[in-house]
């Protein structure tokens, strides 16, 4: 399965935000990469770079590669509703995004690698397809085994109670997923209607 394995904080400082899930080095050095850092002079970005940054953005936030994300936004411009949104509910409700929203793991990597070597179940059924798009009613847990390896349930830190679209039950180790978000409810900083007029091109 395709992944991003490069640099996660040289990514971070492209965008000046922690979108890769860690921004302790940003307090330290929050420069773009490049050879002179925050003394380049940086030309001011044009309609199709912005466009371009934001997809960008948007992939690496969800850990997306190109071809699946261009996958992702066919599905949601088939959808009814406004397209940029259904692309943002649709990312959320990847199978790796909502083990990470639940508390599950500590970042949407890690959620990654627990669904990869079939640590979750859906539904009950042991299911380790990181792109898995949740639907309304699905049960999502750790299985048995898994729930008494103290490494998994070490970085169990349950739901932020933001996510109104996820049910989480700590003594039973799972949750549901119970609809799709709203845009206003997904905190990410991304600029989806940008991402749109880009592949309207």
């Amino acid at each position: 399965m395709a992944r991003y394995t490069g640099p996660k904080t040289k990514i971070s400082r492209i965008f000046g935000e922690p979108i890769t899930g860690n921004g302790k080095w940003l307090t330290k050095n929050s420069n773009p990469p490049g050879m002179h850092g925050a003394n380049r002079k940086r030309k001011t970005l044009g309609e199709y770079a912005l466009q371009l940054r934001e997809k960008q953005k948007a992939k690496y936030t969800y850990g997306v590669l190109e071809k699946q994300f261009r996958k992702t936004f066919d599905e949601a411009a088939r959808r009814k509703g406004v397209t940029g949104e259904n692309l943002i509910k649709l990312l959320e409700a990847r199978l790796d995004n909502t083990v990470f929203r639940m508390g599950i793991a500590p970042s949407r990597q890690a959620a990654r690698q627990l669904v990869s070597h079939k640590h979750i179940t859906v539904n009950g059924e042991v299911l380790n397809v990181p792109s898995y798009s949740c639907k309304p009613g699905d049960i999502i847990g750790l299985k048995a085994k898994s729930g008494a390896n103290t490494a998994i349930t070490s970085n169990l830190k349950g739901k932020n109670p933001k996510f109104s679209w996820l049910d989480w039950s700590e003594a039973e180790a799972k949750g549901t997923f119970i609809a799709y978000p709203e845009r206003e409810s997904v905190p990410e900083n991304i600029k989806e209607q940008l991402i749109v007029e880009l592949y309207s091109k």
